[in-house]
């Protein structure tokens, strides 16, 4: 049986700005930040206070609904501030680095020669663990929880991100001792996906379930990959991670050090330079990208699905890309004209963008227009390539129906499945963040 996924419906939206494959070492950043607002239904309780000495790989806080899930310092240094907002939610914890890292040693290990529980553990106590996340729900996993599947996807095909085979060129090693780990926590299949005709060294990792995928995006989601190799029925658990994260946790093998380090792609027409920076997660986004004019938007993570940041910001906990694109503070006059400008990448033949197929395009945040009723274009299909029907589920995510969720496929989506949604859609509701919203109310509700 062949293991190809071969995507048909979806949309490569085609932008200026493309990180050039060169490495550069980014500045030490001050100041380090870990974001409780990273991990979706996380409520943290604080191991440290304000003043406190930490370790790269100390605890800073755990789950209040599982103390056994922990976030750990990525630098060593002084937890400077633990900044809140309203009703003292913890909205930010910032460590004030020292000038080289003071490492907790965790040991090395081989996970061959440890169980499951072994394995969870050593995962816990480093902070490794939030790295796993779960579907449904897109979720931290549960440490208590047996997945059926465990799903990596080493294909990016967002607009401007950053290329996965280039981002582990020199960990290869860490890659597999962490496909080694990983992949004993769980009784089935450890699925691989890459670029299909790609000659990569990630198609011979062993101890993997190979995929081949190719097509426009999101054929690189890892939601769609397992809509298409082992869909998620009511009741059951796949766990994700990505594959820099695989590499982080087998460096932790290795080393017994949690060095919690990336290369990230910066890109985006207003980039000043655009290429790959060596960072620690949670660093400062001046450090990397250096102050930008006050029109361009900071986005930590992809234009379709990441966070708008400050420049003063801090990079995402999940995050290796920055794009930087224009304000959209100007309006086009009769913009609602045919071929009157032909700048915007479209779907619809309302821009001739479809008679350039290999063009970039330089784009901005205008969402040229306001948003309006929902109305039968099939605009959302075109770019869904699962077999369920967005329009009839966002809308009943929007009235809270939880049967006709469950019925319409509520299990196996995420909001980055719904990102395209958002771009092309004529009627301009906020899919991803209905989405959201929705999966938090079967959390509560079913669990």
């Amino acid at each position: 049986m062949s293991n190809d996924i071969k995507i048909r419906r979806g949309l490569d939206i085609k932008l200026k700005g493309v990180a050039e494959k060169k490495i550069s070492e980014a500045p030490r950043s001050k100041n380090y930040a870990i974001k409780p607002t990273d991990f979706h239904y996380v409520t943290p309780k604080m191991v440290l206070k304000e003043g406190a000495q930490v370790k790269a790989g100390d605890t800073i806080f755990f789950s209040k609904y599982s103390d056994r899930v922990k976030f750990s310092a990525p630098v060593s240094g002084t937890l400077k501030e633990i900044r809140r907002g309203a009703k003292r939610r913890i909205l930010e914890v910032i460590i004030e680095a020292d000038a080289q890292d003071d490492f907790v040693d965790f040991g090395k290990k081989d996970p061959a020669k440890m169980n499951v529980e072994e394995i969870k553990e050593h995962l816990l106590e480093s902070g490794c663990w939030p790295f796993i996340k779960q579907r449904p729900y897109d979720i931290v996993a549960n440490p208590a929880d047996s997945p059926k599947a465990i799903f990596i996807s080493a294909l990016n095909t967002a607009p401007l991100t950053a290329d996965v085979e280039f981002l582990l060129k020199d960990r290869q090693a860490d890659f597999q001792t962490g496909i080694d780990a990983i992949s004993k926590l769980t009784e089935g299949k450890t699925h691989l996906s890459v670029a299909k005709g790609s000659d990569s060294w990630l198609s011979g990792v062993k101890g993997v379930e190979l995929h081949n995928v190719s097509g426009p995006h999101p054929a690189g989601n890892v939601g769609v990959q397992i809509h298409h190799t082992d869909p998620i029925n009511f009741g059951e658990r796949v766990w994700v991670i990505a594959p820099e994260d695989v590499a982080i946790i087998g460096h932790l093998f290795n080393s017994g050090k949690f060095e919690a380090d990336r290369l990230v792609a910066v890109a985006g027409s207003e980039a000043p330079n655009a290429q790959y920076f060596k960072v620690r997660v949670g660093a400062n986004m001046q450090d990397i990208i250096g102050k930008v004019p006050a029109n361009v938007r900071i986005i930590s993570g992809d234009v379709l699905t990441g966070d708008k940041v400050a420049n003063a910001g801090y990079l995402g906990y999940y995050h290796n890309t920055i794009s930087l694109i224009p304000e959209g503070n100007d309006y086009r006059m009769f913009g609602w004209l045919p071929f009157k400008d032909n700048d915007i990448p479209s779907m619809s033949r309302t821009s001739l963008s479809f008679l350039f197929p290999n063009k970039r395009y330089k784009v901005d945040t205008n969402l040229n227009g306001e948003e309006r009723a929902l109305v039968v274009t099939g605009e959302m299909e075109k770019v869904m390539p699962m077999d369920i029907y967005p329009m009839q589920l966002l809308k009943e995510c929007m009235a809270q129906n939880i049967e006709k969720m469950e019925n319409l496929g509520i299990y196996e989506v995420a909001p980055e499945d719904f990102a395209l949604v958002d771009y092309v859609n004529t009627s301009k509701v906020e899919a991803q963040a209905i989405i959201r919203e929705a999966l938090d109310v079967m959390i509560k509700e079913v669990g």
